[in-house]
């Protein structure tokens, strides 16, 4: 399996040019220059940043060149503190995977398709060439199952149009169940060696998005441990999570998660990336800020461990509010 190297341990500025209020006041304000020094300073190697249409594309989905300038900024700080980068585009017209936006047309609409390529290829031809630090990631966490094929198909065409202008910058692509482990096995064979398959972890899903007010079945009281049963686990997130969690049935049922979850979550993800040659890295993982802070280290424990052991990158979420803020010891 490849290692993608130069992202090995980084962190996500969600809430920046994603996922806001899209204002130059909140531009200005929520990530500045001193922020991607303390990153660096943290041991940090690169940095995730996700954006929303909204800052590029104007209503008429012309370009707004003053969009591109926070992108540049970016760049330019992580060049200044020799930080590598991935630029993630977390929203595209026709597609959310927050339920709030959702899913509108994007996999049926050749419109939005082609929107979806113009991003793309003016990304190509405006930071294509930063091929030793910057990497694209062409879509955030595609969602239903039955969008498995069309995505492969729009991923593909999308890669070759950056491929006209862009030739050797690497691209990142994740699939169904928002960039699930599951999923992996179902991406489009890579189109050649610059291509990263990514995933997101937050399992147990149970702890670490205990007390979630986004989750509609979920308590916002509810509290819980990392260091729980299983057979705990699987009766709450009956209780809690719906069908929105992974079964904790296959495993030994008086036992508790530890690294040996994340050996047995990962290994098919990792089998498939053996066989394709590929490199693995997992762009969001994380606990909710209102969970123990002792437990959360266990978890981060835990993941880190295996996640060293096949020299697997990642990326925290997140640096700065989002629930999901990092506690400085982590």
């Amino acid at each position: 399996m490849k290692e993608f190297k130069g992202y090995t341990r980084g962190v996500n500025f969600g809430g920046w040019l994603s996922q806001c209020d899209h204002t130059k006041e909140r531009y200005d304000s929520f990530i500045s220059s001193e922020d991607f020094e303390k990153v660096a300073k943290r041991g940090f190697d690169h940095v995730r940043i996700p954006i929303d249409y909204e800052l590029i594309l104007n209503e008429d989905r012309s370009f707004n060149n003053y969009g591109f300038k926070y992108i540049e900024f970016a760049i330019e700080n992580c060049r200044k503190n020799r930080l590598n980068m991935i630029l993630d585009l977390h929203r595209t017209p026709g597609y959310s995977f927050d339920p709030f936006h959702g899913e509108k047309g994007f996999f049926e609409s050749e419109d939005y398709q082609n929107t979806f390529y113009s991003i793309w290829e003016e990304f190509a031809a405006r930071f294509g060439k930063n091929t030793d630090m910057l990497t694209f990631e062409l879509l955030n966490e595609v969602t239903n199952k039955e969008y498995c094929d069309p995505w492969n198909e729009i991923a593909t065409e999308c890669i070759k149009r950056i491929r006209k202008t862009a030739p050797d910058i690497n691209i990142i692509i994740g699939g169904y169940y928002n960039n699930s482990l599951e999923a992996i096995k179902d991406l489009c064979m890579p189109y050649d060696d610059k291509i990263v398959y990514t995933f997101h972890c937050y399992e147990p899903l149970l702890f670490t998005h205990q007390g979630a007010y986004w989750i509609a079945t979920m308590d916002t009281e509810f509290r819980c441990d990392y260091e729980m049963p299983y057979s705990k686990y699987q009766e709450l997130s009956e209780k809690y999570l719906s069908q929105a969690f992974a079964s904790f049935k296959p495993f030994d049922q008086t036992k508790c998660p530890d690294e040996d979850y994340f050996e047995k979550l990962l290994s098919e993800a990792v089998e498939v990336a053996k066989e394709r040659n590929v490199a693995l890295y997992c762009g969001e993982y994380g606990v909710i800020d209102r969970a123990d802070k002792k437990e959360a280290a266990k978890w981060f424990r835990d993941f880190h461990n295996v996640m060293d052991r096949y020299k697997i990158g990642r990326s925290v979420w997140n640096y700065r509010e989002m629930d999901f803020e990092i506690d400085p010891d982590f």
